[in-house]
């Protein structure tokens, strides 16, 4: 173990509790809490960023309230997606046929998608799990080009769908 892991891992006993205490006031999940923690650790380790004893505390307090604020998006934004792509009062007064009618339409709408970069984000985040920070990381773009093309996305299986049903 290097000497910055030895440090990485004294700082991560030392300032554990009162991170985790903050990423669960703020998201109010402990799973996720302890997910946001460890995520800003693993960054660090990652990183080559100084860390300074005087300021090191308020710094990864920060990290920690960046990195829920990130999660407390993509919660926003999954909802969002989940309703438009398919509302609870459609699926309630439909019969199993008509959903998996919609179904078909969705996934040609999704296949009708361009760039194909919109159908390799809604892969990855809807089908495999991928949390939208990591399809960002994978795909080697920004956060904001994912959104642009999740809502380019949407904007288009809309379209699909209105004209459809």
């Amino acid at each position: 173990m290097t000497d910055r892991e030895r440090h990485i891992e004294g700082l991560f006993r030392q300032h554990y509790s009162a991170m985790h205490r903050l990423a669960y006031l703020l998201l109010h999940d402990d799973d996720d809490s302890k997910d946001v923690v460890h995520d800003v650790f693993a960054k660090l380790l990652v990183e080559q960023t100084e860390l300074r004893e005087t300021t090191v505390l308020p710094y990864l307090l920060s990290c920690v309230r960046n990195q829920c604020l990130n999660v407390m998006r993509d919660r926003k934004l999954h909802a969002q997606l989940q309703q438009y792509l398919i509302p609870d009062t459609v699926a309630e007064q439909t019969s199993p046929e008509e959903l998996e009618c919609e179904i078909k339409v969705l996934s040609k709408g999704i296949d009708a998608l361009v760039p194909p970069v919109c159908r390799e984000v809604i892969r990855l985040h809807f089908h495999e799990g991928v949390a939208l920070t990591e399809v960002a990381r994978r795909l080697g773009v920004s956060h904001t080009t994912i959104y642009k093309h999740l809502h380019s996305a949407l904007r288009q299986l809309r379209q699909t769908l209105r004209e459809h049903l």
